[in-house]
């Protein structure tokens, strides 16, 4: 029997661009109803995702996006348990996640601080030299702050290193890990961990052989999250997973997945990245995961919550 698809597209609008790969400040995805269940689509053309209407028409034929074929898990998870009425986020430990600062602003650091964030993760590789000027102020500020940089791979090995060595050597110790610092290549990541004596993180190329980081990234919109745990668990890495700086229902997504690979791999999961909601202008959606904070706030509701808000959605039929 066929499935029925319905979809309700939204866009979020950021105060800044997120990250060094993109200047836009709207995005747009869409939350998909397959059946019972439900799920957020929300590709990233600047990172290789294929764009929202060829996600959309692979939904309708082969399925052979990984972003696709994530989201339609999700339905599949989120209609289970909204079928017997579990309450899939209130069950559950998810674990505490850093605060990711969507630009840079001692504002939103002081603010990160005050609501009790110890780590704080940053994006760089847009201005290098501003950047690396912004984080040895805020690093003297709050001594007691652990960073984790992110690059996005738009940086060579060489500036990401020249960057790293351009720290103070106490700032360079409390570095969590170092982000997709350039495109992933074992014997160039080895050599840059060596030489900065810092961890590095695989995001965008994280697989099962990303054996030169020490950290593997999960992002659960795009990534099946026990392949990589397995593979992270038996090469001593650690995991971290984080959103895909989506709607919030794809949000509550990766802390599900997180809060089960906290279960099925005790002390694998790190401190996680799945709170972003702060970053867009509000909503009704991200006002029910409550204040930007350390700990995820459940949204209420069966499945992955949000019952009430997405019955009033206008759903579309996906023809």
């Amino acid at each position: 029997m066929a499935e029925e698809l319905w979809y309700w597209k939204y866009k979020l609008t950021a105060r800044q661009p997120v990250n060094a790969t993109t200047t836009r400040r709207t995005y747009e995805g869409v939350l998909l109803r397959i059946d019972d269940g439900f799920a957020c689509l929300h590709p990233w053309p600047e990172l290789g995702d294929p764009t929202l209407q060829r996600c959309l028409d692979d939904l309708r034929g082969a399925r052979r996006w990984p972003i696709v074929r994530r989201a339609i898990r999700c339905a599949q998870e989120d209609a289970n348990a909204r079928f017997i009425g579990d309450e899939l986020l209130d069950e559950i430990d998810v674990p505490d996640s850093h605060a990711t600062l969507p630009w840079h602003d001692e504002r939103i650091v002081e603010s990160a601080v005050a609501k009790g964030f110890a780590q704080l993760k940053m994006k760089v590789g847009r201005d290098l030299p501003t950047e690396a000027a912004f984080l040895i102020e805020m690093g003297d500020k709050f001594p007691q702050t652990r960073w984790r940089l992110d690059f996005n791979e738009v940086t060579t090995a060489e500036q990401a290193r020249d960057f790293l060595l351009g720290l103070p050597e106490a700032l360079r110790a409390r570095l969590d890990f170092v982000e997709d610092p350039c495109p992933y290549a074992e014997d160039v990541w080895k050599a840059l961990s060596r030489e900065t004596r810092t961890i590095l993180a695989v995001d965008r190329e994280a697989a099962p052989l990303s054996t030169a980081a020490g950290v593997v990234v999960v992002k659960p919109a795009v990534d099946e999250p026990w392949l990589l745990a397995e593979a992270a668990a038996g090469q001593g890495q650690q995991v971290v997973v984080t959103s895909y700086m989506e709607h919030p229902v794809g949000q509550c997504f990766a802390a599900w997945e997180a809060a089960k690979l906290n279960v099925q791999f005790p002390g694998l999961v790190g401190i996680c990245g799945l709170q972003t909601h702060h970053i867009f202008t509000p909503c009704d959606f991200a006002e029910r995961l409550g204040r930007w904070s350390p700990h995820f706030k459940s949204p209420g509701g069966t499945g992955l919550g949000f019952d009430d808000l997405l019955e009033r959605l206008p759903w579309k039929r996906l023809d």
